[in-house]
This record gives C-alpha cells, structure tokens and sequence, in this order.
C-alpha cells in the first residue's frame, strides 16, 4: 500500500476534491479489477470512455478516481483527482506505485518496422551469454531472467509495463531489453519510462490502419527518440533513411550502423548461405548461425548495442557466434525430398521482400522458390496487393492463403491480394484459402534443391477467425508433411 500524495507526487493535478493522506491498495484502469481501497485511473480509450464506469468503481470500494472530467455526483470518501491527460497520469502512476523499476535497469528499447523482436531477443541472449541477469518485453514472449510469461502484445499496457520491469528488478535483472512499438508511441504506454539506449532498425509501410498515413507513422518512432534522455545513446539503420530523422531531436548520444556506407558500425556479408553467413563486422570476420542481409543488419545492431552497453568487444565476438535464430524468424526445415521449408513471420511487403531476396541469393537459378503467404484481417488493406505482387515477382510459384482473417472475409481478402498480381504471374499462381491445404500443395510441389516460404505467422501458434483463436502452427504444418514423406 502506499499513500495516495506520494503516488501524486509526478502527477501535475489540475484539481483535487477529497483527502490525498489515505492509504491506496492498488492502482487499476479496468473498471473489472475494482475492489476496495484502490485508485482508479478512467481513460478515454479509442474504444471505450471508462469514465463511464466511475460510479461503479465508486460503488466496488475505490478510494480514489484520476479523470479527465469531474462526475456530476462526487462521494464524499472519495478522493478525485482532474488532470489535463489521464494516460500520461496512469504512466507516472503506475511508475511510481511500482518504485520507479525502469530507473533500477539498463534497459534498452528497439523500434522499427522489422526486426524488433530478433534484436530485442538476441540482445537479452547476448546479456545472458555475458553471465548477466537479463529481461525481455517482447512480440512473442515477455522473459523475467529465466522465467517465461505470454506475450499479449508488442509493448505491454502502462500498468503491465511497470510490473513486469518491476519483476525484473526483483529478481536481480540488470539488464532488460524490449520492443517499442508505433502504437504504444502514440497511446504514451512508455511515458516515464527511463532508457538507457534506444535502437532503429528500419521503417517500411505498415500499420496504417492506425497511423493514417507514413508520415504519422515516422513520427511515431521518433517520439521514442525525441524522448531518449541525455547520456543515453541513440543507434540507428544508416542505410535506411529514416534513421537520420530519428536523430533530428534527440538528446542522446548519436550513433550509427551500416552494410553499404561508412559508420560507427560497419558490417559485411562475405558468404550467404541457407544455414548460417560469414559475416563481417568492423573488420572481424567471424560465422553466424543466421541468413539473409535483414538478419546481418540485426546482427549488426546487436553487435553495435552489446559495444555501447560496456561489454567486452572481443567476449562479444565469441558470443554473436553462439546465438540462434528466434522462433518463427527464418526458420529452416529440412525434409528428407531435399527441399527446404522457411518459416517467416515477414508480414510486410519489405519483410517478404528481404527474405526472399535472401532465398534467391543462396539458391540462384539452381532451385525453384514456391511462397505461400497471405494477409490478416482487420489491418491495412493497401498493403494487400503489393505483399502479393512481391511474393510473385520474386517466386517461381505462389500459393495465396489465409492468414488471420479476424472479422473479415478471407476470400474477400484473397481477392483483393489477387488485383496485384503480374498477368505473367498469373499462369503460376493458386488460391487456396485453406491454409493447411496450402503448405501442403506448395510441400507436394517442391522437388530436391527448391525452397518452400511459409511466410505471415512466424512463430504464432494460432489462426484468428471470426474473433476465435484455433490453434495453428506453420511449424507443425509442416512437419507432419515431412512425417508423411518419410513412411
């Protein structure tokens, strides 16, 4: 418990009606978790205005409200508190009633169209290759040290935020790393938050559901930027163009890293292959357990982070060798035909893009690329066409399929991926939106020496439609196509 004016202590009240020198048991913003002694902080939510759920909150016990507009009828054993903006209150709330953890860890956010999750994960690898205890906020997992929790999404809510980094603290984490994500920019989910060093990988279309147009989604990721404290070092993508305009306002410290230019951080790719790279980086060459030049770029960032963080430059060498691919990401199957099977999470028209790019470079003329990949629902249309027109442009086949569909009609969306397709494509391309059946056929196609890309869903374990989760994995897929191949 902690009392309610130390809790107040960074939140600038407009007004305050009622006794702050009373003892609060929890800070909420679900009107569901309410009970007695609690202060409860009402949003405006895109969705929902919980300000309309004060009087029950009130009735279930709260002790206090935070609100952007006064109730008509105020009780008199409550305590409000107006402010000007409620989701910046709830994050300073939230900060403190969890003892500022943010503070108590080196922690380093990363943001990005693509590649977020490989390097927020590979740098808590690497904190733990370095014999340190280490945390993760992740797409797909959120790791305490050791200990594993789902990940609901990309960056967490304020009030999950601050506990899972208190967490962290508890049990002796120094380091923790996490995935900043556009929306949680623009909705001040990592308002008070203190980061020792913020990374920028890249920034292609995407989300534009929410963000409206590019230019909103820029500036999105430079607010994490903008935001970066003095002595902090901001890292950046120097071949992407964008990484210089994360850079405009910041107060951090400045650095860069490069495949193509001169930087702080310099990489090259000596040998490609399906399996693993040589790779290059400020002059030492050494082999990594990855492929394709979006996972150099990775490794490159990790590389760069490792160096600003303080650890040992020759120590990190050693360890970039030792680390593995995440799941979902540039996952390679073997089957016993001779071809290859790559699940990928590339969602994006770039991310589809890169990887395949990385395929043809290792394959050549030699071998055939047949792509299965679709698009989820709800989400940006627009991109829809153009994921369709790369995957044919690049692929000797392909194989168009549900992805999540969510609300929307999968077929509605398999049609509208069709309007992108090359009239040469066309001979060469299926439509099955059965997406079992799809990884099936593009498996029964492929010969020895081809690679199949199952591309979209990575390391989910689910197919969302109509609003329902059933469990589907890529991964088993295709692995019970590799076990009916082998009797």
């Amino acid at each position: 418990m902690k009392i309610l004016s130390q809790l107040l202590s960074s939140v600038k009240p407009l007004q305050v009606v009622g006794d702050t020198h009373v003892e609060i048991t929890d800070v909420i913003n679900d009107s569901r978790q309410a009970r007695e002694g609690v202060l409860f902080v009402a949003v405006k939510g895109v969705a929902v205005d919980s300000h309309r759920f004060i009087g029950d909150v009130v009735a279930a016990g709260a002790r206090a409200i935070v609100c952007e507009v006064m109730p008509e009828t105020l009780s008199d054993d409550v305590t409000y508190i107006l402010v000007e903006d409620s989701v910046k209150a709830l994050s300073h709330l939230a900060d403190e009633w969890f003892d500022h953890p943010s503070q108590c860890l080196r922690l380093v956010g990363v943001t990005g169209t693509n590649g977020k999750t490989t390097t927020a994960t590979l740098l808590y690898e690497m904190a733990r290759l370095m014999g340190y205890k280490a945390g993760l906020l992740s797409t797909v997992k959120n790791i305490i040290d050791t200990t594993e929790q789902a990940a609901k999404q990309t960056t967490p809510d304020h009030l999950t935020l601050n506990r899972l980094l208190y967490e962290m603290v508890q049990a002796g984490c120094e380091y923790a790393f996490m995935e900043v994500s556009s929306h949680a920019c623009v909705q001040g989910r990592i308002e008070g938050i203190t980061f020792a060093g913020g990374i920028f990988t890249n920034l292609t279309r995407d989300h534009l559901d929410f963000h409206k147009t590019v230019d909103n989604y820029i500036a999105a990721k430079k607010m994490f930027f903008d935001a970066l404290p003095a002595g902090a070092f901001a890292l950046v993508n120097a071949d992407d163009k964008v990484g210089e305009v994360m850079l405009q306002n910041t107060r951090a410290d400045k650095y860069r890293y490069s495949l193509r230019s001169l930087a702080d951080y310099k990489g090259r790719i000596v040998e490609p292959r399906l399996d693993g790279t040589t790779l290059e980086l400020n002059g030492h060459q050494l082999e990594v357990q990855f492929a394709g030049r979006f996972n150099a770029y990775n490794l490159l960032s990790v590389y760069a982070a490792s160096l600003l963080l303080g650890f040992d430059p020759q120590e990190v060498l050693v360890k970039m060798s030792m680390l593995v691919p995440v799941a979902g990401r540039f996952q390679t199957l073997h089957s016993q035909r001779g071809y290859t099977a790559i699940v990928d999470y590339a969602h994006t028209p770039d991310a589809l893009v890169n990887v395949l790019d990385t395929i043809r470079d290792v394959v050549g003329t030699t071998g055939h690329v047949i792509t299965v990949c679709g698009c989820g629902g709800d989400r940006d249309a627009g991109k829809r066409p153009i994921m369709a027109r790369e995957a044919a442009v690049r692929s000797d086949r392909v194989i168009l399929t549900s992805d999540n569909p969510r609300t929307e009609d999968p077929d509605e969306i398999l049609r509208q991926m069709e309007v992108g397709l090359p009239d040469e494509s066309r001979p060469t391309t299926l439509t099955i939106t059965d997406r079992r059946q799809a990884i099936r056929t593009a498996c029964q196609l492929a010969q020895a020496g081809d690679v199949v890309l199952i591309a979209g869903k990575g390391h989910e374990d689910y197919q969302e439609i109509n609003g329902v989760k059933h469990h589907f994995d890529d991964r088993e897929q295709v692995l019970e196509v590799f076990a009916g191949e082998s009797n």
